[in-house]
């Protein structure tokens, strides 16, 4: 059985018209390699006829962006053209590499028909031999995206990323990377497969667990001890004392020096600086032009 190493809370924040609680980082868990960051906005209701604010254009540099929707709608646009909208259970993966403009809010339906958003976003650190590859969107949708079940049938698994339980996820990933959005039924009680990689994290939305011998309520992270050699599985015990959405993610550390400034994720602050000169002579393209 996989054991705990620390268990986090958010802060709490705003990035753009949302409320976000933010589990990392935080003073007792800087980073968890290759994770940087994670942002959980909302549920947040949207009254009927109330403007729905973006966050407007901004840039990327060095890291994937990657945004789960579990309620509600999104939509994205960005300097490589692209433009969609994601809704329930769907994700958008960003691969900035050497530089992306992009923009995200929630959809004008949301509030002409009192929509509830509830989203993830997860920063990924890109390895330093591909900071600078060429930038990438990828836009999943529910139907491409396996579910499996878990604990008794008491648990939906939905596969991003990665291998989890025998079953592959379509995203394209630039280090091996773990990525599952779940859904808990109250009462559901067993064994929970965890990923055999270093890092492993999971993020519980909404609901009550108890994940080992401790109790882990919404808007909390727990991050994993690494799976021992002679480990026979890598497991948890997991007891849903109410119905729960949770994030699990799983990645190999990098185990390089990380230097970041606002939207950039580099090596060395020399890279930083490239990254703000680069924006500036406008390298990292335009939505509009």
């Amino acid at each position: 059985m996989r054991t705990i190493k620390i268990v986090t809370s958010g802060l709490t924040t705003s990035v753009g018209p949302l409320r976000v609680a933010q589990p990392l980082p935080v003073h007792a868990l800087r980073d968890a390699d290759p994770f940087i960051l994670l942002h959980h906005a909302g549920p947040q209701t949207f009254e009927p006829g109330s403007e729905v604010h973006k966050v407007e254009e901004h840039p990327h540099r060095g890291f994937e962006p990657v945004t789960f929707v579990y309620k509600g709608s999104v939509l994205h646009r960005d300097s490589l053209g692209n433009e969609g909208v994601i809704g329930d259970d769907e994700v958008q993966w960003i691969t900035s590499g050497r530089g992306i403009m992009h923009e995200e809010g929630p959809t004008a339906e949301m509030a002409s028909q009192n929509g509830t958003l509830e989203l993830i976003q997860l920063w990924v650190n890109l390895p330093a031999n591909k900071k600078l590859m060429d930038p990438a969107y990828q836009e999943l949708h529910r139907d491409l995206l396996p579910v499996v079940t878990a604990l008794d049938g008491k648990a939906a698994m939905r596969v991003v990323a990665g291998t989890y339980m025998n079953t592959t996820g379509p995203a394209v990933t630039q280090s091996p990377i773990v990525a599952v959005m779940g859904r808990i039924t109250e009462g559901a009680k067993g064994t929970l497969e965890l990923p055999p990689l270093d890092t492993t994290l999971l993020y519980v939305l909404g609901g009550t667990l108890t994940v080992g011998d401790q109790s882990v309520d919404e808007k909390r992270l727990v991050l994993f001890n690494p799976p021992e050699q002679d480990m026979p599985d890598s497991n948890i015990t997991v007891e849903a004392h109410s119905d729960a959405r949770i994030l699990l993610v799983a990645g190999k550390p990098h185990g390089e020096p990380i230097a970041t400034y606002g939207p950039f994720v580099m090596n060395t602050e020399e890279e930083l600086h490239d990254a703000f000169r680069d924006l500036a002579g406008g390298k990292f393209g335009s939505i509009y032009g």
